[in-house]
Parts: C-alpha cells; sequence; structure tokens
C-alpha cells in the first residue's frame, strides 16, 4: 500500500509510542518498589511486550503498515528493493514514538519514580527503559541481537506469504506471539531489544528525565541494541530472498 509521509511519520510515533508505553510499562511494574507486579517475572516481561506490539501495530497499520521497529522497516526495504525514500519517514516516526511511549510510562508511575528519592530502597531505573546486558561483551551481546533480530524479521517477512493471515487480520496477532516466543526463548542474554528504537529512544529519556538516583544511561553499550538489529534485519531479508 502507497502510504503518504504525513500518515507514515503519525501512525509510526502512535504506534510505537503504545508499544513503548506497554513494554517500558510492564518494566516498571516488576521492578519499581511499590508496584503492584513487583518481582513477577520475566515472563510476564515477554507478554506484556508482546501485547504491546500488538496494540501498537494494530493501532498504526491502517497509517503506515504498523513496523513500529526500523530492523523491520529496513528489512522490507532491502527484500522488496522498494520504498526506501520513505525509510527515513518511517524510522523517524519511530523514535519519536519511542520517546513519546517512555516518558508516558514514566508518568503512569510517576509516584513510584519519585521514591526512588529514598536512598535506602534507591535502584538502577535504566532496565526499565533500555536493555542491559546480563554478561558484558560486546561481541556475543552483537551476535545475539544479530540471532533474534532474524528470527523476528524473517518470519514476519515470510508470513507475508499466507495470504489468509493479512485477509483474516490475524498477522498482527501472530507476530506479537511471535515477540511473546522471543522474549522467553533468546531474550536472557541482553534483554531483546530487536528494535533499535525501542532501545535508543527510551535511553535518550531516561538520560533526561529527573529521576531520582536513576543511575547511568549506559552510553557505552547503546551501539548493540542499535547496529545489531539493523544488521539481523538486512540479512533476514538476504535469507528471504535466497530461499523464498
Amino acid at each position: 500500500m502507497n502510504y503518504s509521509h504525513g500518515d507514515i511519520f503519525l501512525g509510526e510515533i502512535i504506534g510505537t509510542a503504545i508499544l513503548i508505553l506497554f513494554g517500558a510499562g510492564v518494566c516498571a511494574a516488576i521492578t519499581l518498589n511499590h508496584s503492584k507486579a513487583r518481582a513477577a517475572g520475566w515472563v510476564v516481561i515477554a507478554f506484556g511486550w508482546g501485547f504491546g506490539v500488538l496494540a501498537g501495530a494494530y493501532t498504526a497499520a491502517p497509517l503506515s503498515g504498523g513496523h513500529i521497529n526500523p530492523a523491520v522497516t529496513v528489512g522490507i526495504a532491502v527484500q522488496s528493493g522498494e520504498g526506501w525514500g520513505k525509510v527515513p519517514t518511517y524510522i523517524a516516526g519511530q523514535l519519536v514514538g519511542a520517546m513519546l511511549g517512555a516518558v508516558l510510562a514514566w508518568l503512569v508511575y510517576y509516584a513510584q519514580f519519585a521514591a526512588n528519592a529514598d536512598k535506602d530502597t534507591a535502584l538502577p531505573t535504566l532496565g526499565i527503559f533500555s536493555t542491559i546486558p546480563e554478561i558484558r561483551n560486546p561481541v556475543a551481546n552483537l551476535i545475539t541481537e544479530i540471532i533474534a533480530t532474524v528470527a523476528l524479521v524473517l518470519p514476519i517477512l515470510a508470513f507475508g506469504l499466507t495470504r489468509g493471515l493479512g485477509e483474516s487480520g490475524t498477522l498482527v496477532l501472530v507476530v506479537a506471539l511471535l515477540v511473546v516466543g522471543i522474549g522467553l526463548s533468546l531474550g536472557g542474554p541482553t534483554g531483546y531489544a530487536i528494535n533499535p528504537a525501542r532501545d535508543l529512544g527510551p535511553r535518550i529519556v531516561h538520560a533526561l528525565l529527573p529521576i531520582p538516583n536513576k543511575g547511568p544511561s549506559d552510553w557505552g553499550y547503546s551501539w548493540v541494541p542499535v547496529l545489531g538489529p539493523l544488521i539481523g534485519g538486512v540479512l533476514a531479508a538476504l535469507i528471504y530472498n535466497l530461499a523464498f
């Protein structure tokens, strides 16, 4: 479908904001003190992000196709060889939306973030907004993000071969379940960014927000969850073109 630049930009802002609102929201819910979902665990995080994809992509789809992820946008452009002129518009909307969603999640949990001023119970907050590797090994972390993103983008491209998914409106639901599966199976090493905007936009917001005792924003690692997913998106497209 030939979406206009204005619709793409608006759709991707709205869709990605919803994605991050749900995703950062579930991370805040299980991380922050005085949250009713405190310590609910990794399975809850995986489903929270999956539902964020579901809500965000369905909402954005009529305006932009609902990419809400630069790795998906680049993968589709590489696979089709078309639409490169609109790639910057997609990515700009996704980054703005990710920042907006992070701010909204902060507002939802404003009282809990404010309670972080108590030094006796204060905790670092970056993990609510962006990914942090369990073992800091840039090469291993980059490989993890590349593989996990291929596992996202290649099925998305292949799903397009199943006409019934698009016609029935269940394609986004299947992609959301795919994201849950990636989180459960591949998310342990790095927190599965698999989306450059999802990590970079909230990281910028974390650096800017006046959160008491928030801890560092870890810019030294920030390139991994940006570069890894972009490489993964390109590889997925190349594999698709070779295999299908």
